[in-house]
């Protein structure tokens, strides 16, 4: 009787897409190179590819070779694929895009059951995050808006009664240091609502800055409701948010014709201490908005002042970006705002 072969319970090796091919090489090249090459893809690109590099974690040394042959040797000498990936990921991340987008993709990317419980609102959608904080106090939708993607907060607020929002906007503004008792309360009350353990996790701290950015990322309808209410309740901070939000750069982005309507709405002396403080690409922008006389004079202006003080020349500018906001306010130019505002 002819013996019988012994099977073969090897499991069949494991067939790699693409993506999961280059998010190999990436974990087996230096970070200085992995950050080259992500510096040189499209958003949606990287976080594909941040995706696959951490489903290919746990990737052996045969799988290695059967996907890379010319790379074995440098693999076998260097790779760290088989232990956690996260410092490796994040360095080379940070180093291509900078610590804020590299904040940004890994909160969509970093697998869900190793986040904790303010971390897992990154996976949730606008409508479920306003859900979970509507009838929470204002100061814990603060703190959890604040550690949201602009963007999302943006919506979250929106999605809030609108009483509410003007409120938590200034709460964001005011937010500093938080405490440790507060951070395990907020992690308490998430934990309950999300059904999650309380998790060690960090909370960034709000400020001008971050209410800001929520305020860019709201529809202009959005902004012109908020932001009168919020100046009866705290003018300076109203106004602090304003200034984080538009900056005298902001005016480069406006047309030909919006910016001279502004420029004709600037004295010269204020246009010629403000362009002071400007490289000369952004000053011939404005001066090209005006007939050849009037920039001619400017010009000659600007040479016999000499040296200027650089809080004249910021004062200048802030005049300027008030103007525009007036002159905005009132329909006489367009300037940045919502793209869901038309009718």
């Amino acid at each position: 009787m002819a013996e019988t072969a012994p099977a073969n319970d090897a499991p069949a090796p494991r067939e790699y897409s693409g993506v999961e091919r280059a998010a190999v090489l990436m974990m087996l090249v230096g970070d200085e190179e992995a950050a080259a090459i992500l510096q040189k893809l499209e958003p949606d690109e990287v976080r594909q590819l941040g995706k696959a590099m951490f489903a290919v974690a746990d990737v052996s040394e045969e799988e290695v070779e059967s996907v890379l042959d010319d790379f074995v040797e440098k693999a076998r000498e260097r790779t760290a694929i088989g232990f956690d990936p996260r410092p490796r990921i994040e360095g080379m991340m940070t180093k291509a895009l900078g610590p804020e987008k590299a904040e940004s993709v890994l909160a969509r990317i970093t697998p869900v059951q190793d986040a904790g419980a303010i971390e897992l609102l990154a996976w949730l959608d606008a409508g479920d995050i306003a859900a979970l904080i509507e009838k929470e106090h204002p100061q814990i939708a603060a703190v959890l808006i604040a550690n949201l993607d602009p963007a999302i907060g943006a919506q979250v607020l929106e999605l809030l009664p609108d009483g509410a929002q003007p409120d938590i906007l200034h709460r964001i503004a005011k937010l500093g240091p938080i405490t440790h008792e507060a951070i395990e309360t907020l992690k308490t009350v998430l934990a309950k609502r999300i059904g999650l353990g309380s998790q060690a996790t960090a909370v960034a701290f709000g400020g001008t800055r971050e209410a800001a950015k929520i305020m860019q990322s709201s529809r202009k309808t959005t902004e012109q409701r908020v932001m009168p209410k919020l100046a009866k309740i705290d003018r300076e901070v109203a106004r602090a948010i304003e200034e984080a939000m538009f900056v005298f750069d902001n005016l480069l982005d406006l047309d030909d014709k919006n910016l001279g309507t502004l420029i004709r709405n600037i004295d010269g002396d204020l246009l010629v201490r403000a362009l002071k403080g400007v490289d000369e690409a952004a000053r011939n922008r404005f001066l090209g908005c005006m007939s050849a006389r009037a920039a001619d004079g400017i010009r000659d202006e600007m040479e016999s002042r000499g040296p200027m003080r650089l809080s004249e020349v910021h004062e200048a500018q802030k005049a300027i970006i008030q103007i525009a906001r007036a002159l905005a306010k009132d329909g006489t130019i367009m300037m940045g705002g919502g793209d869901d505002d038309y009718v």
